[in-house]
């Protein structure tokens, strides 16, 4: 896979995050074969720690990618963070749209920009006990399906090590293994033709859940032990792992 052209925002970040990030964790890299070699394509990951964005964004450098994110449209405007998002090549959302369609708007051009975008199909960190992926919100596929470009499934594991959900006791050494797992891409070929209801977006969301909590059942060699949380039904950010 070819470098991207990396904005000079993304490479002072870089530059300042990278030294501890490699003090704190050892990389494990799999299934980088299954990353597409050009054009735009969403990169669908779970989500169990604070820090897991700067992990999965160093992954991203590390195999080419500009770590492009999709964060408030409201924070664009500011004054402190609008220069460093646009700079960043970042994605603006609007949460409180009139549509799902106009709120990922932004996303679906840059993907047929040819931009890969990372998006979190829990839309929060994970709310289960141990940290196993939550069921998903539709935007990953309906972004996928609306611009026509793969889904591919990521799952990491480890940054939970460094920090767990909701607590403050970040555990930076001893150094915690940071796996990433990259699946082939979602096969969404039956949904071709087809008008995008809601019924299909779940379908397809549940199947993309499915994957990463496999992935993770496969990195840990073990399986959930309780049903999957629905992150439709979480209303509130509750403490978990306190004595982790």
């Amino acid at each position: 896979m070819g470098r991207q052209k990396m904005p000079g925002t993304i490479r002072a970040i870089e530059g300042l995050l990278r030294p501890p990030l490699a003090v704190m964790t050892k990389k494990d890299y799999q299934g980088l074969e299954n990353l597409p070699k050009e054009g735009g394509f969403v990169l669908a990951a779970n989500h169990n720690s604070h820090v897991d964005p700067f992990l999965l964004a160093r992954f991203a450098l590390d195999v080419g990618l500009v770590p492009r994110y999709l964060a408030k449209e409201t924070l664009f405007t500011h004054k402190l963070t609008g220069p460093i998002l646009r700079g960043a090549d970042q994605i603006p959302v609007a949460r409180y749209s009139d549509s799902a369609a106009n709120a990922i708007a932004p996303t679906v051009e840059a993907l047929r920009a040819g931009k890969p975008v990372i998006i979190y199909p829990e839309g929060t960190i994970t709310r289960d006990p141990e940290a196993w992926p939550m069921s998903g919100r539709t935007g990953a596929v309906r972004a996928a399906l609306a611009a026509g470009v793969p889904l591919i499934p990521v799952c990491q594991s480890g940054a939970q090590d460094v920090l767990w959900p909701y607590t403050r006791k970040l555990k930076p050494l001893p150094r915690h293994r940071y796996v990433i797992r990259v699946a082939p891409p979602l096969d969404l070929s039956m949904y071709e033709g087809q008008p995008v209801t809601e019924e299909i977006l779940h379908e397809a969301t549940d199947r993309l859940m499915d994957i990463l909590t496999d992935m993770m059942s496969d990195i840990r060699g073990a399986k959930p032990t309780t049903p999957r949380i629905d992150v439709h039904s979480v209303k509130k950010v509750t403490k978990l792992g306190e004595d982790n």
